[in-house]
């Protein structure tokens, strides 16, 4: 899985969209992140709930998500 910028400009969050999502394939997810928190969405419903997992568990959780 490779990440992709989702758009966004100026003070905005960056989402990062997963390279497993399309338009026109499945959805996934995207995640953004600040100094004090990551943010993880579907992709599908981006106004929907995220989940915000402190950084060192969202780190804690990547090795598991790259098939490592």
């Amino acid at each position: 899985m490779t990440l992709k910028p989702s758009g966004g400009s100026g003070t905005e969050l960056e989402w990062i969209k997963s390279s497993y999502s399309s338009e026109d394939g499945p959805s996934c997810v995207e995640v953004a992140s600040t100094p004090a928190r990551v943010l993880v969405r579907d992709s599908k419903t981006p106004r929907g709930p995220r989940l915000t997992p402190a950084p060192t568990t969202w780190a804690a959780f990547l090795p598991y998500a790259s098939g490592n």
